[in-house]
């Protein structure tokens, strides 16, 4: 139960009625987060010289660049957890127009790597992350193993929805 006189803080107040309206409240931080991490990263990326790409591209780009190992559509798809793959495609596509990746074909499946030129905007971005979040990042009183608990927490909750949402495609 709720502490007296502690305000619920939803963003939809008939999702927040009865028992578990806690996750309402944890629904909407997630909403909140979401949208101010997806412009923090399209604000990075365009200090970082390129304005013109979208959240989702940005961690493709990323997502490739990590640990500078070939990926396939299906394996950036996995670790990203999205399921519409034609959106990682499209993303793929425009990353290579700019030349910020390159692709390998072996058999039937395509084989992406960051281009030297990726590579480089990923190293400038990681420079300006440093500057403008991680060096503020001691002044919001959260540890590094609090964050690293956040995350453990976020990915657990994230295998919650994944369940639940099977169970409503079923219905």
């Amino acid at each position: 139960m709720s502490e007296p006189g502690r305000r619920r803080i939803v963003s939809s107040r008939h999702l927040a009625q009865g028992e578990g309206w806690e996750t309402s409240e944890f629904e909407f931080g997630m909403i909140i987060a979401y949208n101010a991490f997806s412009r923090w990263m399209q604000r990075c990326m365009a200090a970082a010289g390129m304005p013109e790409l979208s959240s989702l591209e940005i961690l493709v780009l990323h997502n490739t660049n990590h640990r500078a190992r070939e990926k396939r559509l299906a394996d950036i798809a996995f670790l990203l957890n999205i399921e519409d793959t034609h959106t990682i495609n499209y993303a793929l596509r425009k990353l290579l127009k700019l030349d910020l990746l390159t692709s390998r074909k072996r058999g039937k499946e395509v084989f992406y790597l960051t281009s030297e030129k990726g590579r480089d905007l990923c190293e400038r971005y990681r420079i300006i992350r440093q500057q403008c979040l991680l060096e503020a990042m001691p002044q919001n009183g959260v540890s590094g193993d609090e964050l690293s608990k956040f995350g453990a927490i976020l990915r657990s909750m994230s295998g919650q929805y994944d369940q639940a949402s099977r169970a409503a495609s079923s219905l």
